[in-house]
């Protein structure tokens, strides 16, 4: 009898355990969990991995670019008279208040001499260089005598918010301060006049993101973009979106930084999603990144 009952018992368990599997089982696949965020899930499902097009989606650049891209010979006067009230910032530079507070050149940079410059501008010739993180110039200052070494007309537009990081000066204690405005535009600026090429050299002080979408807004489009500007993932992958609908058919972007493990190699992983998501191949010369898309 007491073996009977614990058979039954046993029985009734094994029955309960099943159906309570099989509808935990089924309430996973057919409604949505409402589990805490304080659980979170150890690895993805196949359905988050299969839908993250859609998932990036939440990401996308939705500014309306022109309808017609500014012709190339109407690049610089365009930005001159959107940014500049048609006029030169360089005319009457620099102003009084800054003059004594200024090095004749002061340039400096991070990987701005590599072959992959020569390389590119040779092989793409371009009109329109648009550099999103200049700092003081020095790559911008290199691409410049680069083009004209092989005769082109080429306008270059820095972008960069010419702000620096909290405590660069630690660095950079020659780059001198006015009422809580750091010089580095005015220094830039300098740099430009000191190797004359002001006609061909233009900053854009401004944020990378603003720009860029004026850029799209403009139809001011880039055969050769560089960028080199934050290094955590959002702004690489920010600034990357951004360029890539402002790069004139055929051209270029590349960067610096893809082995860097700053911001726990945020640019590369930026780099690497947007070029799968793109299906894109992603080719390495030296530190530099370079997306060909042609």
């Amino acid at each position: 009898m007491k073996l009977a009952r614990l058979i039954s018992y046993l029985i009734l368990l094994l029955i309960t355990y099943t159906l309570g599997y099989l509808f935990a089982s089924s309430s996973t696949t057919t409604s949505p969990c409402s589990c805490s965020s304080s659980s979170p899930s150890i690895s993805p499902s196949i359905t988050q991995i299969t839908s993250l097009p859609n998932q990036l989606d939440h990401f996308r650049v939705t500014t309306r670019c022109a309808d017609r891209p500014v012709e190339q010979e109407l690049v610089r006067q365009t930005i001159l008279d959107r940014v500049y009230n048609s006029t030169s910032p360089y005319d009457g530079f620099p102003p009084p208040h800054v003059r004594g507070l200024l090095r004749a050149k002061r340039i400096k940079g991070w990987g701005s001499y590599g072959a992959v410059f020569d390389h590119l501008v040779r092989r793409v010739r371009p009109r329109t260089i648009i550099e999103v993180g200049t700092f003081l110039g020095a790559s911008a200052i290199h691409m410049a005598n680069l083009t004209r070494q092989l005769g082109l007309r080429t306008q270059i537009l820095c972008v960069d918010d010419f702000r620096g990081w909290p405590g660069f000066q630690d660095k950079f204690r020659d780059i001198k301060m006015v009422n809580g405005d750091v010089l580095l535009l005015q220094q830039f600026m300098q740099n430009v006049v000191a190797m004359n090429l002001t006609d061909s050299v233009l900053p854009v002080p401004f944020s990378s993101g603003s720009v860029l979408e004026k850029f799209c807004e403009w139809g001011i489009l880039g055969d050769l973009i560089e960028i080199d500007a934050g290094h955590d993932f959002f702004s690489a992958w920010a600034d990357i979106n951004r360029a890539y609908r402002i790069l004139r058919p055929g051209g270029v972007l590349f960067g610096h930084d893809y082995f860097t493990a700053a911001a726990d190699r945020g640019v590369y992983r930026a780099i690497n999603l947007f070029a799968r998501f793109h299906g894109l191949k992603i080719t390495v010369d030296g530190q530099h990144w370079v997306i060909d898309s042609s």
